[in-house]
């Protein structure tokens, strides 16, 4: 049976939905109609701007209110999440102890130009993130945070010269496609190296998705929320796997 839906705002089904935006023209009531007729021509219906204001000079910012009259068949939709059952730190590194025998090594950056690393951080340093320890804390792992404005070229000498098992590429920085031009790059050159098939290699940001990661050629992909131990779960269980295989 589908399951067709649609935004909601005051009442079941109404397709309300909030935009927000900046145009370059200066503030006026002439913008405030610029914006609801732009946002009329997007589709939209019953447009209200509810917020207008300069922002800097020539530039303006607007919060608009509108309906909309598409649906989505949400059961159609798949997009299927890396994070499996909840696993403790102790029950992670015991698993490697006994299936692997050693610890697994683990590099994460912040690749390219991008100097954000809270998300790489959390997710590698001892501290953790609401209250779940990070990677360098587990006895199983050996730990290499890089830091940021890591070039793809030094992730990949790193990973080839430390024997990496496990590649965490971190990016929040998305204008004008950087993340995704980032991300190809070290999955291409990874290839290139002839060392894709030996790492599992993840990437993370605040707007990364697990579909988009796939799409890009990645094991994983790890976006907001993400817990550290989530993460080491996965690895673990793609290590001890591979391992297995060969």
């Amino acid at each position: 049976m589908s399951a067709y839906v649609k935004p909601y705002g005051d009442t079941m089904n109404d397709g309300k939905v909030q935009l927000s935006f900046t145009l370059p023209v200066q503030w006026s009531e002439a913008a405030d109609e610029a914006a609801r007729q732009l946002v009329a021509k997007m589709g939209f219906t019953d447009v209200q701007v509810v917020e207008g204001r300069a922002i800097a000079t020539g530039f303006s910012f607007f919060v608009v209110y509108a309906s909309t009259t598409q649906a989505v068949d949400a059961d159609a939709i798949k997009a299927p999440s890396v994070k499996t059952h909840a696993m403790s730190m102790e029950e992670i590194d015991a698993m490697i102890r006994e299936r692997l025998g050693r610890k697994i090594r683990v590099a994460g950056a912040c690749i390219g130009t991008d100097a954000h690393t809270v998300g790489i951080d959390a997710i590698l340093n001892m501290k953790g993130y609401k209250g779940d320890y990070g990677l360098e804390r587990y006895q199983m792992f050996e730990v290499y945070n890089l830091g940021s404005q890591v070039a793809v070229e030094e992730f990949v000498r790193i990973a080839k010269e430390k024997r990496i098992d496990a590649l965490l590429a971190s990016q929040v920085v998305t204008q004008k496609g950087s993340d995704i031009k980032n991300f190809t790059a070290l999955a291409e050159l990874l290839e290139a190296e002839r060392l894709r098939d030996r790492v599992v290699l993840c990437c993370g940001g605040p707007r990364v998705t697990n579909l988009m990661a796939s799409e890009l050629g990645y094991d994983a992909g790890f976006g907001r929320g993400t817990l550290p131990s989530e993460v080491a779960a996965f690895i673990a269980r793609s290590v001890v796997d591979r391992a297995r295989k060969e």
